[in-house]
């Protein structure tokens, strides 16, 4: 059982929607100190007065995650300076709602960057201190995108595809040879925080309310769950495509609307945000 009461947490992409919930959530759960990085100064400030306000101790970072340079000397200061993190929530990262045909390198490059490597590089930066303390909770946000393909969502869906495969491979890695550390992968349906504005949720799986998985997330965290996938019928769709055949399974997403729910998509204008 992870302890969050008297832990050092960080989360990337926590200045706003669910990371800045889960933050909260934290800090009532009286976490000693979080650690938010983000790269909206701005927002940044804001929460950190905030919070402190109300006699919290948060510690905000201006952070790219992009940047594998930075995101080094950050994580240095922090474990200087904060002290050894202990719950670590890879919150950030972004989507581009087209057709692939009509992605710009630029945009390709960035989604990798920031939903893939900047996950990665940001744990490998604080893994070893975890390692050396024999505690350590990783939390990484991927989506149920990582599970089902969708028009529209092509390099995005790679990404959470990415992330998914890596995170639970990590957690076999740890759970051989450093069993007190814990990986919590995350897989949510839509959300609505405005990330995903303008979406048709499918049949069957309604836009979820962020604090309904922030508590969810929290709960994962506490009694060391290995998967949170929501809402419930996420649970079904690797069932679903190991039985259905290819093109009776695309029919089936079809008539759900799966398929369909990306075509009003307005997004936040492909900024750096939190899943």
């Amino acid at each position: 059982m992870t302890r969050i009461k008297q832990s050092i947490a960080l989360i990337t992409g926590g200045a706003s929607g669910i990371g800045k919930l889960l933050g909260q959530q934290l800090l009532e759960k009286k976490c000693s100190k979080l650690v938010v990085w983000d790269i909206d100064e701005n927002k940044l400030d804001q929460i950190s007065s905030e919070w402190t306000d109300n006699g919290y101790d948060v510690y905000p970072y201006l952070v790219d995650v992009t940047r594998t340079s930075q995101v080094d000397e950050m994580a240095e200061d922090v474990l200087k300076h904060v002290g050894p993190v202990r719950i670590l929530i890879n919150s950030a990262g972004i989507v581009v709602g087209k057709n692939f045909e009509d992605h710009s390198a630029l945009e390709i490059d960035h989604t990798i960057d920031v939903n893939i490597r900047g996950v990665m590089q940001v744990t490998r930066a604080f893994l070893p201190a975890m390692i050396r303390s024999k505690s350590g909770h990783i939390v990484n946000i991927s989506s149920a995108a990582g599970m089902i393909p969708n028009p529209k969502m092509s390099v995005y869906a790679g990404s959470k595809w990415a992330i998914l495969g890596w995170s639970e491979s990590l957690r076999l890695e740890l759970e051989q040879h450093h069993r007190r550390l814990r990986v919590t992968t995350v897989t949510p349906s839509y959300i609505d925080t405005g990330m995903f504005k303008g979406i048709k949720a499918p049949l069957l799986t309604p836009l979820l309310e962020p604090e309904e998985i922030v508590e969810q997330i929290i709960l994962a965290i506490q009694e060391d769950k290995i998967l949170v996938r929501a809402p419930r019928i996420v649970n079904f769709l690797p069932l679903l495509r190991g039985v259905l055949p290819t093109r009776l399974f695309d029919f089936t997403a079809q008539q759900l609307g799966v398929y369909d729910s990306m075509e009003g998509f307005k997004g936040k204008g492909g900024q750096q945000e939190h899943i």
